[in-house]
């Protein structure tokens, strides 16, 4: 399963990112307005992220950017790196699409016509 029920909601994750960016400027000794600049972004929408107000990612990267942590961004990414046994199966040929797994609740044996009360 992917989601876990620890997980924060999108709005909590809004909100401790803003705050952090937040920190960040500050123990760098940058002003919202010096920050806003180097981003190319408004002073306001500035705030509204360290609010964690709703924001758009571009807002998000260029703000991450100009306070250097690009790296950091694509560090909490990881590669999708092809597992040896695949690249053998696929001849050396880079997955394009994902391919649902089969549902385990359904019972393959079952066909139509196989009911009991027929």
């Amino acid at each position: 399963m992917l989601i876990s029920e620890n997980i924060m909601t999108s709005r909590q994750m809004e909100t401790e990112i803003g705050s952090r960016l937040a920190q960040l400027r500050l123990s760098r000794n940058v002003t919202q307005s010096m920050l806003a600049k180097e981003s190319g972004i408004g002073v306001r929408t500035l705030r509204r992220l360290e609010a964690g107000e709703p924001s758009t990612f571009d807002t998000f990267l260029r703000v991450a950017l100009a306070l250097d942590l690009g790296d950091a961004i694509l560090g909490a990414v990881p590669g999708g790196q092809i597992r040896p046994i695949e690249r053998v199966s696929l001849a050396g040929a880079q997955r394009r699409r994902a391919r649902p797994r089969p549902r385990e609740d359904l019972d393959p044996s079952w066909t139509w016509g196989d009911d009991a009360d027929d």
